[in-house]
């Protein structure tokens, strides 16, 4: 702990300085013209805080709050920290906390960020204007406005423009110093992947599944009584002839009221534990092919089909199965180049490949309008969802060394060449490597904790008058 006798005499300073700005003109006025003694007075009462050197009214403006190190938060700091962080909650609909609890909490965040940010200047992490500015830059393009927009902003809310920079500033220098004395300390071993992954497993190994269909018997807003009645004998009827042995995916486009109505009802997998628990208690009793007995729910009558189920394990090593390397030759359609006229280039692109006439990758550099082109059309190695639906069906459709049909997609049209495919070596990869990044963040919020107690713990602190 530091000499508190010390601090007095810097924190002295440092009141001094900062009243001088406020003073000056009141001390120069009386040192020109000093004015005759007055009978002494009746010495008044301690003041609890800042007064000007040149008053006689005792008024104060501004006491401290709390001292951390040589440095002090001041009574107005923490109430300019509490209306804006009151005026943030009402903005986001967010409960008040009692103005007691709301103070202590906060009172205790500055004085972690005070001490960190001494830290930081011992440290020499110093963020310049011109970092500053690109920072903003970046704030205000996420926010899709100008700089000038974003200050226009920040003023109407009653925020300087000033003050929100230096407080960007800090927050990256926080960033910074959080990067040098948590995030790169942090390691991560194999064992501690193979254990997170392991424990993965078993989790996935206990969770369903369910690949589903459904017909819906929709019930309208404000139905009568007879009006739900006659929904209802409507699904009753469905559910007759289900049972006597209608196909399903036709009684789902003859009587469904669901958007997914003609594509035979079909949902497709989904996991039983975001599912609604009156499907799922119902879905769970049932074997693949069976369907449900009429489930009302406020949408209306549900008859749902159980198609398949497997574990959550099994649905992970069917999602990892394979990456595909492929290029394609892309023609976007523009006021120059019509569709007709781009699948028509394309199809004769594709007959000169077919008769060995050119190359792939030379064909791509010479016609492609994709950033791709360069390198002749290679688009590397992709996973399942990495490319738009009609792009990637079109490809999986491909062996290894063929060439697609012009395909349309919403970018263009394509031809799409795989090169080659891989999955098991890359999936576990993969997920080792999602693993590891998984381990981290927990590590790294444990540890930032940890380390923000650590410079408190150190840190001299001394409340002043009901602060504490």
């Amino acid at each position: 702990m530091r000499n508190a006798s010390m601090h007095q005499l810097k924190i002295a300073a440092v009141l001094l300085c900062a009243l001088s700005g406020a003073t000056t003109s009141s001390v120069w006025a009386q040192q020109a013209a000093p004015v005759a003694p007055k009978p002494a007075a009746a010495k008044p009462a301690p003041v609890k805080g800042f007064t000007p050197p040149a008053s006689s009214s005792g008024q104060t403006i501004d006491a401290i709050a709390v001292v951390v190190n040589d440095d002090v938060i001041t009574r107005n700091e923490v109430a300019a920290r509490i209306k804006s962080v009151e005026q943030r909650m009402k903005a986001q609909n967010v409960p008040l906390p009692d103005p007691a609890d709301l103070r202590r909490q906060l009172l205790e965040r500055m004085i972690v960020e005070r001490a960190q940010m001494q830290l930081a200047k011992e440290m020499g992490v110093r963020v310049d204007d011109q970092t500053l500015d690109r920072a903003i830059g970046r704030i205000a393009e996420q926010q899709k406005m100008t700089i000038q927009d974003l200050r226009n902003q920040m003023e109407k809310e009653g925020t300087p423009f000033a003050a929100f920079r230096e407080e960007i500033r800090n927050e990256i220098i926080m960033q910074r110093l959080r990067e040098h004395e948590v995030d790169a300390k942090i390691q991560i071993s194999d064992s501690e992947v193979d254990n997170f992954l392991a424990a993965e497993k078993a989790a996935a190994s206990e969770q369903v599944e369910l690949n589903l269909a459904q017909i819906l018997v929709r019930i309208p807003e404000n139905s009568s009584p007879e009006q739900i009645a006659a929904r209802r004998a409507r699904a009753e009827e469905v559910s007759r002839q289900l049972r006597t042995g209608a196909d399903f995916a036709k009684m789902a486009a003859t009587y469904s009221d669901a958007s997914d109505a003609l594509s035979g009802g079909e949902i497709g997998w989904r996991n039983s534990d975001r599912l609604p628990p009156l499907f799922t208690e119902q879905l769970l009793k049932l074997k693949a092919g069976q369907i449900t007995p009429i489930i009302k729910s406020n949408t209306g009558f549900h008859i749902l089909k159980l198609v398949d189920r497997r574990s959550a394990a099994q649905a992970q090593a069917v999602a990892a199965v394979q990456q595909t390397h492929a290029r394609h030759i892309l023609l976007k359609v523009t006021p120059t180049m019509s569709a007709a006229e781009a699948k028509r280039k394309l199809a004769e692109l594709k007959e000169r490949l077919d008769n060995k006439a050119a190359k792939f990758e030379d064909l791509a550099r010479l016609f492609s309008n994709d950033g791709s082109a360069a390198k002749g059309g290679d688009l590397g190695w992709l996973y399942p969802g990495d490319t738009v639906p009609e792009f990637e069906t079109a490809m999986n459709a491909l062996k290894p060394g063929e060439v697609s049909q012009p395909i349309e997609s919403s970018f263009g049209f394509h031809l799409i060449e795989v090169l080659e495919r891989k999955s098991d070596d890359v999936s576990k990869e993969k997920q080792r490597n999602a693993a590891r990044n998984a381990l981290r963040e927990r590590k790294l919020e444990e540890a930032t904790e940890s380390w923000a107690r650590e410079v408190r713990d150190r840190a001299y602190v001394e409340f002043r008058n009901d602060d504490q």
